[in-house]
Formats: structure tokens, C-alpha cells, sequence
């Protein structure tokens, strides 16, 4: 009986182990994001499919809340935008790691499945605030704080993540929707291994090109080049980056740390020796795979996961 029991607990100590915690306690249905009507949407585009784990295309934008265990929250929730490079999205069934970590720490986690280019470079930005918009409008259904929801995003959707920290109040990213009257700016970032600049030499030309177009006008190469509109009331950022990373250049995390440091924006970098692309919660990395105990304690820092729901800042 007690070889069985161990046996029964396993996945839950491995999980433990790697950071992550058990599965969501709570996975609600997914939320459409757009029910009026999706703005941009072009019915002539390519059609939306799975293949081989990924979702080719995204024509129907979704949100789907990972919640954790009644009592267990503390107000804070975090939309995580999966990478892909501005041409595909991970299934629901690969994306998890991020919900089970979130939802360890006691935030409330909202998995974001954007567009990409198909609809025009603005859709991804629209999605995402949309996205922040809706949550926070949501805040006491979920049981979190309004003041208190952040992003995380990896590579190509860390530079959704960054364009909405930077570009908030862009007319391209509100439609005419009333939710447009909701303050659509995050209250902090975590970009991992983030896609940041459209411009050379730094660029990620396979996110560019999926985003941008194949040769686009240097205008819309600077609009989407988020470490230029970094202001004063950009939210603080968490970034991770490392020098095996052979997809996204650690430049790119440089670039935008700069640019928060000289706006005074509050702001933490990380850059380790190894790691690939994409390692997320992968152990045996060295000082690498201890980025979410270096990203909990920041989050701890700053009020994000210490405080109790109902306690000030």
C-alpha cells in the first residue's frame, strides 16, 4: 500500500521539484475574446489548424483562466503569452507548465491563444489588450485585484507581452468597444528570452517576418520595435535571456532593460550562460534553471504574490 500511495504521488513531487507545482486546480472553459466581432478580421485568411501540437494560424482568439485552489489565491493574476515565433502557438495541452507554476504561487492564470500577422500586424496588440482589459474588468469574478495583473510572456510572446507594456494607449490597440474605457496597461512584465526589436541586427527575422510582412516599411519596423516607446510609466519587467539562446539574441533583453533603466523604470535582468531557446522549467542548467525562484522573490519584492488580497501595496 505504501509502494502505491508514493506511486500515486509521484507526478506531484516531480512537479514540486521542478517549481511548478501540481496541475490547475481550476481550468474554466476558454473565453472568446472578441464576441462582437473580431476587429481586422480578414474571412479570406488562411484557415486555423492543429498540426503536430501546434495551432497554425489563430483566427479565433482565446483566453482560458487556470484558477488556483479556493483560499489558495492571492489576488494577483498574470496572462502568459506563449512563444512561437508570430507563426504558431502551442497547444492547450503544451502550455501548462507556466499555469501549474503560476498557480503554485497563488496567481490566478489566464492563458492568451493571439494572432498573428494574418489579420494585420495590430492583431496580436489587440488581442493582448483586449485581453488585460477584459481580466481586469473581470477582477472580482476571479477574486483578484484590478491593480495587481501582469504578463508573462516567452520569446515571440514576450514581445506581445513588452507591446503591451509599451503601447497601451496606441489607437491601434482599441476598436470602438466599450471595454476600451478599461485601463488596458499591465502592472508588470516577465519576458523570457523576449523578442523585442524589429530592427537589425538584433532582430528575430522569422517573428518579424510573421508579424510584419516580408519587406516592411522601416515606419512600421520602429512601431513595432518596443524598446523605443518605452516611457516613464512603462510597468516594471523581470527578463531572462542567456548566451546559448541561438533563436533570440540576449541583445534584445539588453536593449529593452536599457531603455526601462534610462525611463527610471523599475526593472530586474537575468542573463545566464546556458540554455537554449525555449528552456523554460528544463533542470540540470546550472544557475539557469533557478530563474523562478529569482522570479518569485522579485515578484515578492515588489507586492505581487506577499500581500494578502484585501492589503494595500
Amino acid at each position: 500500500m505504501r509502494t502505491m500511495a508514493l506511486i500515486a504521488l509521484l507526478p506531484l513531487m516531480v512537479a514540486t521539484a521542478l517549481g511548478v507545482g501540481p496541475y490547475p486546480a481550476t481550468k474554466g472553459r476558454p473565453i472568446d475574446l472578441w464576441p462582437e466581432g473580431i476587429p481586422g478580421y480578414k474571412a479570406d485568411g488562411p484557415a486555423e489548424t492543429v498540426k503536430d501540437g501546434w495551432i497554425i494560424h489563430v483566427r479565433h482568439p482565446t483566453l482560458i483562466a487556470y484558477l488556483p485552489p479556493a483560499g489558495q489565491g492571492c489576488g494577483t493574476a498574470v496572462i502568459f503569452c506563449p512563444g512561437g515565433g508570430y507563426i504558431h502557438l502551442p497547444t492547450e495541452n503544451a502550455e501548462c507548465a507556466e499555469a501549474r507554476w503560476l498557480n503554485h504561487l497563488g496567481i490566478a492564470a489566464f492563458v492568451l491563444t493571439y494572432r498573428f500577422g494574418d489579420d494585420g500586424p495590430s492583431a496580436p496588440l489587440r488581442d493582448v489588450l483586449r485581453a488585460v482589459r477584459l481580466v481586469r474588468s473581470r477582477a472580482a469574478d476571479y477574486g483578484i485585484r484590478s491593480d495587481r495583473i501582469g504578463i508573462l510572456g516567452a520569446s515571440a510572446g514576450g514581445h506581445v507581452a513588452a507591446s503591451a507594456a509599451t503601447l497601451y494607449d496606441d489607437p491601434d490597440g482599441r476598436t470602438g468597444s466599450p471595454l476600451d474605457q478599461v485601463n488596458g496597461r499591465p502592472d508588470f512584465t516577465m519576458l523570457l528570452y523576449p523578442v523585442i526589436t524589429m530592427r537589425e541586427p538584433f532582430v528575430h527575422r522569422g517573428s518579424r517576418r510573421g508579424l510584419l510582412g516580408v519587406d516592411p516599411p522601416p515606419a512600421l519596423v520602429d512601431h513595432y520595435s518596443v524598446e523605443l516607446h518605452v516611457a516613464k510609466d512603462t510597468p516594471p519587467a523581470f527578463l531572462v535571456s542567456t548566451q546559448e539562446d541561438k533563436s533570440v539574441p540576449l541583445e534584445n533583453s539588453v536593449a529593452y532593460f536599457s531603455a526601462l533603466r534610462k525611463a527610471g523604470v523599475a526593472a530586474e535582468l537575468h542573463l545566464f550562460e546556458r540554455g537554449p531557446h525555449g528552456f523554460k522549467f528544463t533542470q540540470g542548467l546550472g544557475p539557469t534553471s533557478d530563474w523562478p525562484a529569482r522570479c518569485e522573490a522579485w515578484l515578492r519584492f515588489h507586492g505581487w504574490i506577499a500581500a494578502a488580497p484585501d492589503s494595500p501595496r
